[in-house]
Parts: C-alpha cells; structure tokens; sequence
C-alpha cells in the first residue's frame, strides 16, 4: 500500500469513528408537560440501560399522557419518617397497561446519584419498579444505594436530571398539604415526550 492510500484509510476511519461515536452520544431529551408549565429531563442510557429504557416505553407509548403528578414529599408532611427526603411524584399510568417491573439499577452501579433535580424510579421492594417516577427537590443521599430512607438499603434508579423547570418542580412541590403527601386535584401531565 502507498502512503498516499494508507493516509486515505486513516482518514475514513477517523470519519466513520466519529459518525458512530457522535450517534451513540445522542443525548435523549424528554418533556414533561404539565399544567403548571414545562419540565425538561436529560436521560442517561448509558449509566441506566434499563431503566431508561422502560421510561422510553412508556413515553413512546403516550401513556404517561393525561397522568398526573399527585404526591409531593416536604419536610413538614412526613411526621412518622426518620429520615426525611423531599421529591415530587407523579407517572401513575392505568393499572392494566402497566408493563413489567424492571430490574433495579442500584446507584452504586450507576453511579447517578440522587441530586437536585434527578429524575428516579418509584418502588416498593427491589425489582419492583414500573411507572411511577419521582423528581428530587435538594440532595437526597438516603435515596442512593446504602441510604437510609428505604429500610433494604438497596436505593432507588436515578435514570437522569431535570436541566430546565426546576422552577415548576417547586411549582408542584409547594402543593403538598403538611398534613398529608396527597394533594387534589393532582397536577395534570399532560403528556411527555421525546425531544427531536
């Protein structure tokens, strides 16, 4: 091979090397729609293949249209809560078109941790998570694998981060009676959807 040929390769390479790489880089960008005004998230399906993936299914499906987000967690309406965390919850889809629980996607793995404006899966017991997401409002380090909030220690799927709206987030968070988490009438979802 001449050089001039060997320089023609290099170059394809490195061409066809960026190409790929700037594709697998797409960032995936979601609103969030609601009533009270809009809510941008950056997903992260690198760190959380899974989870990400299933909140993909969801939004690619218009389930989460027409949800609500209907529980907000302050630091004045868990009384019975040693440790106190503060997020918005919403994603409840209709119990019969729910898909199945995924697999948990432990912080320490991840490595996304629970920050100001993480987006995360809700769940009862590990492996069980489906729809119902939460947004965290401050540092929520007991949220994280090893926290304290949830008594198996095993955390909860931070999946991304809210990149603008936080000042909606705050928006839904005030709504939380401090006598209880439930608030009515909910604050509509109007839908969510992929960025292009």
């Amino acid at each position: 091979m001449t050089i001039k040929m060997m320089k023609k390769i290099s170059l394809l390479l490195v061409l066809l090397f960026t190409i790929t790489n700037s594709s697998a880089q797409k960032k995936q960008i979601c609103i969030i729609k609601t009533s009270l005004g809009e809510i941008t998230v950056e997903l992260y399906p690198k760190k959380a293949p899974i989870t990400v993936s299933n909140f993909l299914k969801y939004v690619d499906s218009n389930l989460y249209d027409n949800t609500s987000f209907f529980r907000s967690v302050t630091l004045n309406n868990q009384p019975n809560n040693e440790v106190k965390i503060e997020v918005i919850q919403g994603g409840e889809v209709d119990s019969t078109k729910v898909f199945a629980a995924i697999q948990l996607e432990r912080t320490s793995k991840t490595g996304v941790l629970h920050k100001n404006g993480t987006i995360s899966m809700a769940r009862d017991t590990p492996d069980s998570a489906t729809c119902s997401f939460f947004i965290c409002i401050n540092d929520q380090p007991s949220l994280d694998f090893g926290g304290k909030r949830n008594k198996d220690g095993q955390g909860f799927a931070a999946f991304g981060k809210v990149t603008k709206g936080m000042d909606v987030v705050k928006k839904i968070q005030v709504l939380g009676p401090n006598d209880n988490q439930y608030f009515i009438p909910p604050v509509l979802i109007l839908s969510i959807i992929r960025k292009k």
